[in-house]
């Protein structure tokens, strides 16, 4: 599975339904279709793109979204969610963090604590989207216990990347709201600091 390949399917399982549950199901329908090593693929395909949207900006941009806090699991599942937004959207946050402002996706979170946010339909998380292709590593393989098997394949094929060990750019105070408004002007406008966490 190229990347273009790998981008369609993402591109599809939008198509096929708005909450991340039924979407889940249908890439594991179609992933489940597929060899061994192309689920490999796959996993390798969301460790790029992830590491691609590893930067200081998107951290900014995510803690904006978020009234503040932002862990360090809650990035990784953020920038899995920025994945499953598409290429066309991924790739204009990772180019510019700010553009983010422009999605519909974002738009309905604006002016609302996040605690209102439904979690299927509206949160900008997606921890489970890595294990898709586990899951589907599992049946096309018939191994029950398969994700060190299966990290280890991703791994292997990641060998020569050099993937990021903290967030690319120019670090900077993401709870700094001056800062804020100077780099993510648009986000800061509409996710103004928040009284309650």
């Amino acid at each position: 599975m190229d990347t273009d390949a790998y981008w369609r399917l993402i591109s599809d399982s939008l198509d096929f339904g708005p909450g991340r549950i039924a979407r889940q199901a249908f890439l594991q329908e179609q992933l489940a279709m597929l060899s061994a090593s192309d689920i490999v693929a796959v996993g390798v395909h969301l460790d790029r793109a992830s590491d691609r949207a590893y930067s200081w900006d998107l951290v900014g941009a995510a803690k904006r979204i978020f009234g503040g806090w932002l862990s360090d699991d809650s990035f990784e599942y953020f920038r899995r969610w920025l994945i499953g937004c598409g290429r066309g959207a991924f790739d204009m946050a990772v180019a510019d963090p700010d553009s983010l402002s422009a999605l519909p996706e974002v738009q309905r979170l604006a002016g609302r604590h996040f605690r209102t946010w439904n979690c299927d339909l509206e949160w900008p998380e997606w921890e489970s989207l890595a294990y898709v292709a586990i899951d589907a590593y599992g049946r096309v393989t018939g191994e029950d216990e398969c994700a060190g098997a299966f990290y280890a394949a991703v791994k292997a094929q990641l060998a020569g990347d050099n993937l990021a060990r903290r967030p690319r750019g120019e670090y900077w105070d993401t709870s700094d709201d001056a800062a804020s408004a100077a780099r993510l002007p648009n986000l800061t406008a509409m996710f103004p600091p928040r009284a309650l966490i």
